[in-house]
């Protein structure tokens, strides 16, 4: 395609009123805060960024090691590793801006407060920095026993309930593919009042290593991404779209265009 085509091709995407260039994205946790990347990507031809994960304090995450490599997958357990929502307004925020794709902060807690405080204080501290929220429901609830929030549609309806009173920005709920029914965690986002729904986190793992007859994380289990998880995004993606009326976002282990186009 010339670029005089191509320049007559509109990509462009609407929700809620905001405009995101192009349908093209890097998912939160892959690129940091962009500035990690900045010299191998050119950010202002994607559409949107979504960050790494914000936390209401700064999160040291899991110990050492986190990452590991599988046959067409990487195993990872980062733990929410991040400089929390101060440092992110005063330290990341500023970079960001200078963006001209759309910015988007995945928000994550370990309780519902948590998740409203982040946001209240991103709304309180962003301007028109920030385009967007993606909101990890893959976190454990500590005030419910550790449950999983992504896999409770209840509590899903009702924190993006809660959280959709206190922002007129587009918002985004991140789903867990571990879960007996997606779609059904998909449908209680959008009763609470979602724009959109992202398909999915990374797939629970775990590698053993033999020599030592343990776990090779500390914490036994990771999240498994890469291309061994394109099918199961896909399959999420399908079984999501048609149990919605809101967009829905295809992650997971894309790395051509081809990847993409199953999407």
């Amino acid at each position: 395609m010339s670029q005089q085509v191509a320049a007559r091709v509109d990509l462009s995407l609407q929700i809620r009123g905001a405009t995101i260039r192009n349908p093209v994205g890097v998912a939160s946790g892959t690129i940091g805060y962009g500035s990690e990347y900045e010299k191998l990507i050119n950010l202002d031809r994607i559409g949107t960024l979504y960050t790494k994960a914000v936390t209401l304090e700064p999160r040291a995450g899991n110990d050492v090691p986190r990452i590991a490599e599988t046959p067409s997958g990487v195993l990872n357990s980062i733990g929410l590793a991040n400089v929390g929502v101060e440092r992110f307004l005063s330290e990341k925020l500023p970079y960001l801006a200078k963006l001209r794709c759309a910015v988007v902060a995945n928000v994550a807690g370990s309780s519902s407060d948590e998740y409203l405080a982040v946001v209240e204080r991103l709304e309180e501290g962003t301007g028109e920095s920030l385009w967007g929220y993606e909101i990890n429901l893959s976190c454990p609830n500590v005030k419910e026993g550790c449950m999983i929030f992504g896999s409770d549609p209840a509590q899903v309806e009702r924190l993006t309930a809660r959280l959709r009173e206190r922002t007129e920005r587009p918002l985004f709920v991140k789903l867990t593919p571990n879960v007996t029914d997606i779609s059904e965690v998909a449908r209680a986002a959008e009763a609470g009042g979602a724009d959109g729904v992202t398909c999915i986190n990374t797939v629970v793992g775990m590698l053993i290593d033999v020599k030592r007859k343990r776990p090779v994380f500390p914490g036994g289990t990771g999240g498994l991404s890469g291309p061994a998880i394109l099918p199961i995004g896909v399959a999420a993606v399908y079984r999501v779209s048609r149990a919605v009326h809101i967009p829905v976002i295809g992650v997971g282990g894309i790395a051509t265009w081809q990847d993409a186009a199953q999407y």
